[in-house]
């Protein structure tokens, strides 16, 4: 754990990589949620997301692993494991050991992006991934992609959510925005009334949020042109997260110069804000007063996302 943040790397889906960006046969070694792993699609087109140590003798199965069929070979001594981790050959023995087997997690494609579930004590997923149409819609524009890696954890991140004042102050809103919050189970609502800047002057507009955990989350922006923004914080680490922002818009909109500054000022605020993450303290009990927002509502919504005990190690995810 971090020295001044007391959660472990909290459980939900979090996005691993882009659909098109893994074809048949590729392998790609990964850093995520302290593990090293391995990602790999089939021949058959499976997606799959291993453990990336060979438990024969430890090599690391995505750097000169192969697929095989619906399996990975191991550079080593081509051991080959399944999507779900079991051993399924090893061409110079006659019997496999009943133990050879990799922890194997649950991965999945949704919205032309991959996202791997994550849970502290190895539970199965608790909520699926929702469908966004307007991805999966002719109508609506490819994904047009952004990423920054930042040095801090998922709860920091998404408190900015519900930080009302920080947008004047951060960001240059000319009043602080006007939201309201829903909290239901895993599922965060917000609405906010807000002020964007254009090549046309400030236009009023409204902003959506709809977040499933704290790793997927889904914003729509409307009155000024249509947009959705798939967004997600993936933990590298205990105080390191790779945020990729997705953004769609309607093919109506897109060579609209008002549509692309809406793009532009979202990854400006992104950017705004990573020195003061990546600088500032965690207080567990921030002085805090009636014009902040719902800050103390969103900290006990995010701690039903954190195991009581940790182990990423011991099986199945």
């Amino acid at each position: 754990m971090s020295k001044d943040f007391p959660h472990p790397i909290p459980n939900g889906w979090f996005q691993i990589g882009y659909a098109d960006d893994l074809a048949r046969g590729d392998v790609r070694p990964l850093r995520y949620f302290a593990r090293d792993l391995v990602l790999f699609r089939t021949e058959s087109g499976r997606v799959a997301l291993l453990d990336a140590f060979c438990p024969h003798l430890g090599a690391h199965l995505g750097h000169g692993g192969t697929v095989e069929g619906e399996s990975i070979r191991c550079p080593f001594h081509a051991w080959e494991f399944d999507g779900e981790g079991a051993c399924a050959k090893i061409p110079y023995a006659s019997r496999i050991p009943p133990k050879a087997k990799v922890a194997p997690w649950h991965c999945v494609e949704r919205n032309k992006i991959i996202w791997a579930w994550h849970h502290g004590a190895g539970e199965p997923p608790a909520w699926e991934v929702p469908e966004v149409a307007e991805v999966m819609s002719d109508d609506w524009t490819e994904l047009e992609r952004h990423r920054w890696t930042v040095k801090t954890q998922n709860q920091e991140m998404g408190e900015n959510a519900v930080d009302r004042a920080h947008f004047r102050y951060v960001h240059g809103t000319t009043n602080v925005p006007e939201s309201e919050l829903e909290l239901d189970g895993h599922i965060r609502r917000a609405r906010q009334h807000v002020k964007m800047a254009t090549p046309r002057g400030e236009v009023e507009g409204m902003v959506s949020v709809e977040a499933h955990g704290m790793g997927c989350t889904i914003t729509r922006f409307t009155g000024i042109c249509e947009t959705v923004l798939l967004l997600s914080h993936a933990p590298v680490d205990n105080e390191t997260i790779d945020s990729q922002f997705s953004f769609t818009q309607k093919m109506s909109d897109a060579e609209n110069r008002v549509a692309a500054a809406v793009i532009k000022d979202v990854c400006k605020q992104m950017e705004q804000d990573i020195p003061i993450w990546e600088h500032k303290a965690f207080l567990a009990q921030p002085k805090l007063c009636d014009g902040d927002g719902p800050i103390s509502e969103y900290r006990r919504w995010t701690s039903q996302f954190y195991s009581q005990s940790s182990d990423t190690a011991s099986g199945a995810h």
